[in-house]
């Protein structure tokens, strides 16, 4: 798709620690592929996560994917929230539990500092529960003048297991 015109490519980064994340992350993704401006071209293995940031919570789960899509990086975060919105997403306080929550981590070709939208996502080089999901699909993307992969390579992963070895655990199954 990234051939016809309008076509870009976003990575995104999505988590949760409250009910059932895995079946959120999934329906989020489903959701966003479903859409005529949106597809879903890669997504991560699932990882479980320790909590980051406010630690006195239970693990998450975690994951990135590669969607392209026409929407403008603004109307992909308001898609996005949407989405969130939809389906209940409960986020009481700052980096503490919650059901789902998805992050515009790049965008093909937009460099923004200020605003509701960084791109890229001003801390993803810092986060391993981050870095880790999105190597997988993802480990050539530059990002500040480095490789994903190598921006894994100094991040702290402690504790960081993979919870579905299958790129397909979002799929509807049948």
């Amino acid at each position: 798709m990234s051939s016809e015109a309008g076509w870009r490519k976003a990575t995104l980064g999505l988590g949760g620690n409250l009910g059932d994340p895995r079946m959120a992350m999934a329906e989020a993704l489903q959701r966003l592929d479903a859409r005529a401006d949106c597809a879903v071209v890669a997504v991560s293995r699932l990882y479980r996560t320790p909590p980051w940031g406010k630690t006195d919570q239970a693990w998450f789960f975690n994951a990135c994917a590669v969607i392209e899509t026409t929407l403008p990086p603004e109307a992909l975060l308001d898609t996005c929230l949407d989405i969130e919105r939809a389906m209940k997403r409960v986020r009481d306080e700052r980096w503490g539990p919650r059901t789902l929550d998805i992050d515009v981590l790049t965008y093909e070709g937009v460099f923004q500092a200020g605003g509701r939208l960084e791109l890229p996502h001003p801390r993803m080089t810092e986060r391993g529960f981050v870095l880790m999901p999105l190597a997988d699909i993802a480990a050539e993307m530059r990002v500040g003048g480095r490789t994903i992969g190598a921006w894994l390579q100094d991040a702290d992963i402690a504790g960081i297991e993979i919870a579905d070895n299958g790129m397909d655990w979002w799929r509807i199954k049948e």
